[in-house]
């Protein structure tokens, strides 16, 4: 995935704009991780903020719009292009004021631009 692209939906990933993604299950490749609780798009790289719960001790974790590969409305669920490890060891999500840090989103956009592409799985 270009890095260009990692603030994007991809096209086919069944996002329609101006959609509210709020209180959708967020699932990796491998297993639910949590909940939609935000979008954000500063400096143009869109991202979700998804609560993770009880998962990942409670913690947010921050996934670029292009690591999105599939949004079902019907069943409220957003589908990533990752494991649940690879969410995890993203770089840690602190404060809200990272979510508008261009150096943070910078990092994070790197990390899931560098991971392995990965096959779609029934979650």
């Amino acid at each position: 995935m270009a890095i260009d692209r990692i603030w994007s939906y991809a096209p086919d990933s069944g996002h329609v704009e101006g959609q509210d993604l709020t209180g959708f299950t967020v699932a990796a490749t491998d297993g639910t991780i949590g909940h939609m609780d935000r979008e954000a798009a500063p400096h143009g790289m869109r991202h979700l903020v998804v609560d993770t719960g009880v998962w990942v001790f409670g913690r947010s974790v921050l996934v670029p719009a292009g690591v999105v590969i599939g949004i079902d409305t019907q069943a409220r669920k957003i589908t990533l292009a990752c494991t649940r490890g690879d969410a995890k060891e993203a770089p840690r999500f602190q404060t809200d004021s990272e979510t508008r840090d261009r150096e943070y989103l910078t990092a994070v956009g790197d990390y899931y631009d560098r991971l392995p592409p990965r096959e779609t799985a029934s979650v």
